[in-house]
């Protein structure tokens, strides 16, 4: 894998091959082998239209009939004088040929709220981002658990939203943003009540929050599982551990347990790949593969 890894890895299977796609400043790579464990070097993955930006590819899932969907992470820099405060968004892509290529359908979710450019974290001036997406177990919705860090206090953090499924193909305002115990609010800049609400805001320096999510559905438990990261309490993102929090129901915002300390770490970006033959980010069993910035030395076993 590179070694800068910048975001969450998605993984997925192709005619018996496992293809993971990592993303760094210079845009989203793929690699692919045998299994997770036998890769080859990383190959640029071009994206159309060609922005002056990058992207970061955080998540995907693969269609039966082989159309790989694909969401990132972009970001924009709305703050003068080459400030370096960028403010993310959301956005849906295609690939055609199990993701070499992609194209964009272009921005899926963003905030309704002003950038701040005198925010003090160090990285942005608000925005969403930082990301992953999942396919309920019912086949009804995709669900984005992802981070806000912009209005009120009670909108920054972790928070949901999600797409009905048939929506895959045409997914511009298709999906509804969480807010006061409804999906009621639009993807394209309405409003978000976070599940994990940030204590102190990101336009603070001391920020005290949860962000990054990585979600998978674990076999073994019966039931979804998020881990992420948490930034206290000084500017640049300062990993204070990886957190893992579990939920049966993605319907049910308010049914995730309280998060606990997984691990101390420097890293950001933790996320599991399962070990069975069909194992990616996105499912997991008792036993799996944790990844830290797209690197792993460790296994993680899930218990009841």
């Amino acid at each position: 894998m590179p070694a800068a890894v910048d975001s969450n890895s998605p993984g997925f299977w192709k005619d018996g091959e496992f293809r993971l796609l990592n993303s760094t400043w210079r845009g989203p790579v793929l690699t692919s082998g045998s299994s997770q464990f036998a890769l080859t070097a990383p190959a640029s993955v071009q994206m159309s239209p060609i922005y002056p930006r990058p992207v970061w590819m955080e998540s995907v899932w693969q269609d039966p009939n082989g159309l790989v969907y694909g969401w990132y992470h972009q970001e924009f820099g709305p703050c003068p004088d080459g400030s370096y405060l960028a403010v993310p968004r959301i956005g849906a892509a295609i690939s055609y040929d199990g993701g070499n290529t992609f194209l964009d359908m272009g921005s899926v979710i963003t905030s309704g709220e002003l950038a701040d450019c005198g925010a003090q974290n160090g990285y942005t001036a608000g925005g969403v981002g930082d990301f992953s997406v999942i396919l309920d177990q019912q086949g009804k919705y995709f669900y984005f658990l992802y981070s806000s860090y912009s209005g009120r206090l009670e909108n920054q953090g972790v928070c949901i939203a999600r797409m009905p499924y048939e929506s895959r193909l045409f997914p511009n305002g298709a999906v509804q943003k969480y807010f006061r115990g409804a999906w009621s609010e639009p993807g394209m800049g309405g409003r978000e009540s976070a599940i994990f609400p940030a204590k102190v805001a990101w336009q603070r320096a001391d920020t005290d929050s949860y962000w990054g999510p990585s979600v998978h559905w674990n076999t073994y438990l019966g039931s979804y599982v998020i881990l992420m990261n948490h930034s206290c309490c000084s500017p640049g993102y300062p990993q204070d551990g990886i957190f893992v929090t579990y939920n049966a129901d993605l319907g049910d915002p308010r049914g995730w347990s309280a998060p606990l300390r997984l691990m101390d770490s420097e890293g950001w970006y933790p996320q599991v790949i399962g070990m069975e033959a069909d194992g990616s980010d996105r499912v997991a069993g008792k036993t799996a593969q944790l990844y830290i910035a797209g690197n792993s030395q460790w296994q993680i076993v899930f218990d009841h």
